[in-house]
């Protein structure tokens, strides 16, 4: 796994325990919902920064009163066609008011990284790419301009043609 973040790779702190039977007793940890669920008071307790990881089914409404809890959120993309994870992303961001890392994981393409940044990701599990940081710059590369507003705060394509007039 390569992680991207902020552009550079990146050491991940967290285990991933979110298919796991057992989960670490110590150390900063990403979930699964039904771990949460059942166990979110232990996990609490723990004080250690806490992840938590969502499958495509799974909306973000069902840790909306939570996301305070969580550093970290791994929207999961199980295909590249599977596109809620983007929708996703944007619901945490701005209708839930999620403020930390927000990680694609999956099927996560190259193609797809410009995408995933205009939603509100900010880090990104990269499997498949021999040199990830300079596939991540070339990606942030493909556009510079946009017809869809999203939360990162870019002026769209009408936008820009109105400051011009």
């Amino acid at each position: 796994m390569s992680l991207i973040k902020q552009g550079k790779l990146a050491a991940d702190p967290f285990v991933d325990a979110s298919g796991a039977e057992s989960i670490p007793p110590s150390g900063p940890v990403i979930v699964s919902l039904a771990q949460w669920q059942a166990q979110r008071d232990a996990l609490l307790a723990r004080g250690t920064p806490l992840g938590i990881r969502l499958h495509s089914d799974q909306s973000p409404e069902v840790i909306a009163n939570d996301v305070g809890h969580f550093a970290l959120v791994a929207l999961e993309f199980p295909k590249f066609r599977d596109g809620r994870a983007y929708s996703y992303a944007r619901l945490l961001r701005e209708r839930y008011g999620f403020t930390g890392e927000l990680r694609a994981v999956g099927d996560v393409l190259m193609e797809q990284l410009f995408f995933m940044v205009r939603t509100g990701f900010d880090a990104f599990d990269l499997q498949q790419s021999p040199d990830p940081v300079a596939a991540f710059q070339t990606a942030l590369k493909d556009f510079t301009v946009w017809y869809q507003p999203t939360g990162d705060g870019r002026p769209t394509a009408m936008q820009l043609r109105h400051r011009t007039q």
